[in-house]
């Protein structure tokens, strides 16, 4: 029995995988996002709300999107808007275009290389956005489908791709700010949560291992409140998550919390009234704002004793270990299907790794041949080890053919099947066909650790020591 299967283990879906070593016994704070992080938003209920809402906003100003309808389907976490061109792709680390849709309808191969076969997707550039949250799936939803309208000349004025985009963006960053949308949550949050049986016990363990906890959330105090207590009231033996956290920040509005300095306010009551805060923090206590290098300095800690987990690719990960050197956990949610998915496919997977070996080997072989008929054409000898004739040659090349021909015809549905599994138009969140996607090298680069949820940390336990892989290369002997 291998150490992976001892019984302390956690099925391959819940475990956290770590990027850059992490000894939980050296963290002594740990901070949390909220929404999609400790919560966790049933997608299609939360962000068919959502888009329903900026649906309204839309019609509101002329747009014909009475008949629209979201749908989960179309696009995922991790994928890009060319607001150039009306498209969302996605892309491999280098920054290859590796699949791509015009709206809602997926281009083919060729049509895609005409457009990006020789463009970079450079995320600093205003021609891109990164869908780095599943927040994202409503917006790119909508987008798209308006793109797909204005492509059939049913949009007013004839707005631009980066100007209907500019317009989506505005309507969704309203709809998450006004009250409606949030109210609707707060009624009925069974609807719209998945709770987590395990997280409340997950804090508890760290709480009562030492370590200080702190919420660091850019939800206002009047959502934060009650959906904080959905999740944890008769769930922490007594205790109110008020007492469970050191240190609470609504509001935050990172990535600027971790940016820049800026002032707290206290909130005195349930109602969210305020006062700017005298002197320094202080338990028990409710802020807004502020910035992340006065809660270094409340709880003492150098940037490495503080591990912050998030479910923002760039808010909660990139700018917290790049500008503050905290260490990083990001929470992917649809990490858990995507293990499951892949173990299932183990057997096809493996089957078809043979296959390509073989066809690596036969396409070296025909590659040296071509050669060899290059030499003898022009009177010279052949490379070593080819057939002692032209024509032995010319067989061996026909013989070659037809192996990768059928090799070809069996490795092709197997591929397929690998192309779709996690999501069927898209595949797997952290790959671009065989290499690693934009958001993994995202993940890769700034988060120490990544799992699918909070609650996956109790496999690790406030002790544990999450060791990074050997660096693979493409020399390493396999």
């Amino acid at each position: 029995m291998s150490p992976r299967d001892a019984a302390c283990s956690p099925p391959a879906e819940r475990r956290v995988f770590c990027n850059r070593t992490l000894n939980m016994r050296s963290v002594h704070a740990v901070g949390f996002d909220m929404d999609y992080t400790l919560v966790h938003y049933d997608v299609v209920e939360w962000e068919a709300r959502a888009y329903e809402h900026v649906r309204r906003k839309l019609l509101d100003q002329g747009l014909p999107v009475g008949d629209l309808k979201f749908d989960a389907r179309l696009f995922a976490r991790g994928l890009i808007i060319d607001v150039q061109e009306g498209n969302i792709v996605k892309a491999n680390r280098f920054g290859y275009v590796t699949r791509a849709a015009h709206g809602t309808k997926m281009l083919s191969h060729e049509q895609q290389r005409r457009v990006y076969s020789e463009v970079w997707v450079d995320l600093s550039e205003p021609r891109w956005v990164f869908l780095n949250t599943l927040f994202s799936l409503s917006e790119s939803c909508i987008y798209g489908q308006l793109v797909d309208l204005k492509d059939q000349k049913c949009v007013p004025g004839d707005p631009s791709y980066d100007e209907l985009y500019r317009t989506v963006n505005d309507s969704i960053n309203a709809a998450h700010l006004e009250g409606q949308l949030k109210a609707d949550i707060i009624d009925d949050p069974a609807r719209f949560v998945d709770l987590d049986d395990d997280l409340a016990q997950t804090l508890v363990d760290l709480k009562r291992a030492g370590k200080k906890l702190f919420l660091a959330t850019n939800s206002e105090w009047h959502y934060t409140r009650p959906m904080m207590c959905f999740l944890f009231d008769g769930r922490l033996g007594g205790q109110s998550w008020r007492e469970l956290f050191d240190l609470v920040i609504v509001q935050a509005k990172k990535p600027a919390f971790f940016e820049r300095t800026a002032p707290f306010f206290e909130v005195i009551d349930d109602d969210g009234n305020e006062r700017p805060l005298q002197g320094g923090l202080k338990p028990g206590v409710i802020y807004r704002g502020g910035d992340a290098e006065a809660v270094q300095k409340y709880f003492d800690m150098d940037g490495g004793e503080i591990l912050y987990v998030g479910d923002h690719v760039y808010a909660d990960v990139h700018v917290t270990s790049r500008i503050r050197r905290w260490r990083t956990a990001l929470v992917l949610r649809e990490l858990e299907d995507e293990v499951l998915a892949e173990q299932l496919f183990g057997p096809e997977q493996r089957q078809l790794e043979l296959l390509m070996n073989e066809k690596i080997a036969l396409d070296e072989e025909q590659a040296m041949l071509r050669l060899a008929l290059l030499r003898t054409a022009h009177g010279e000898a052949p490379p070593a080890r080819m057939p002692a004739s032209e024509a032995a040659m010319q067989e061996r090349a026909r013989q070659l053919r037809q192996q990768i021909e059928e090799l070809d015809a069996r490795i092709s549905p197997l591929a397929q099947a690998a192309s779709q599994l996690g999501h069927s138009r898209w595949g797997l969140a952290m790959r671009a066909g065989i290499d690693k996607s934009r958001l993994a090298r995202e993940i890769e680069g700034h988060a120490d650790v990544y799992t699918s949820r909070v609650s996956n940390l109790a496999h690790v336990t406030p002790y544990g020591y999450l060791r990074g892989p050997r660096g693979s290369l493409p020399h390493d002997v396999r």
